[in-house]
């Protein structure tokens, strides 16, 4: 079983946010090295990419982890 969560980047805006379960919804501003270390803490909390899409100035990340 898993649960999912989901990451997005607006890089026009530096704009990231990130919505985990429980309602849990983070804002963050940054580019590239900001991108990079969230999914990096994101990872060590076992969450693993499962699709992205792209357009323009934006990517769409829908993460998973087990329970």
């Amino acid at each position: 079983m898993f649960e999912f969560a989901s990451m997005e980047w607006i890089w026009t805006d530096r704009s990231i946010r990130v919505n985990l379960p429980g309602n849990q919804e983070y804002m963050y501003t940054g580019y590239f090295d900001e991108v990079v270390a969230i999914q990096n803490d994101l990872g060590a909390q076992g969450w693993d990419v499962a699709t992205s899409v792209a357009s323009a100035n934006w990517i769409y990340w829908t993460l998973r982890r087990s329970r």
